[in-house]
């Protein structure tokens, strides 16, 4: 009898409400030019294996690695508003795991490992992309694009969460008490509203809805 696979649908290809997350490392690529290559594979490893556990224990899916970024999705199997919180606490989880990692790695580090992460929400066509080997769950459309956009902005405003708007009045009251702040981001022509957040480990966020 032939094995018959359960496939989710949206694996087929499926317009959705999502959100998405961006995290980037700040400054890596100029650290690791000083460094061994077994040493710099070392390193992303052991960073991406504590950022990966903190998404996927929160909910998430690590869509993809990009160089030393990470792309995830929430709000796969659960409502936009749950998928929300998922992402805030993912957040919070990547900061207190890279501030345990700066620590365990003090000795090999000449400063600590920062970090950058974009969240925002919106629709996205949801699939299996690729080819061959390389197919794979994926996210595309504008949401993504800002999401990505919103994560680049974390250096500018020196924070290491950066949340849209959008996804604070998904979660209410816990982001009451940071500003929404309206900057020009390139590749768009209206502003984009933003909520800066210095350290994701700070924030306070309710454990369910």
């Amino acid at each position: 009898m032939q094995e018959v696979r359960h496939v989710v649908d949206y694996h087929q290809g499926r317009e959705m409400e999502i959100v998405l997350m961006f995290a980037d490392l700040r400054g890596f690529t100029t650290a690791s030019e000083y460094r061994l290559p077994y040493d710099t594979v070392f390193l992303l490893n052991r960073y991406f294996a504590e950022m990966s556990t903190a998404i996927t224990a929160s909910g998430g899916f690590v869509d993809k690695f990009i160089g030393d970024g990470i792309m995830a999705l929430f709000a796969l199997e659960e409502d936009i508003v749950r998928g929300a919180m998922s992402a805030l606490r993912a957040a919070r989880d990547m900061s207190a795991r890279l501030d345990a990692l700066n620590r365990e790695l003090a000795h090999d580090l000449t400063e600590p490992l920062k970090i950058g992460i974009g969240i925002h929400c919106g629709g996205a066509i949801v699939g299996d992309m690729g080819h061959g080997r390389a197919r794979a769950l994926t996210a595309i459309g504008d949401t993504v694009n800002t999401a990505s956009r919103i994560e680049g902005l974390s250096k500018r405003f020196d924070s290491e969460l950066m949340v849209s708007a959008e996804l604070a009045k998904l979660v209410g009251a816990s982001l009451a008490e940071f500003k929404t702040i309206e900057v020009d981001v390139r590749g768009r022509q209206d502003k984009i509203a933003v909520l800066a957040i210095p350290r994701a480990r700070d924030l306070a966020i309710i454990d369910a809805l």
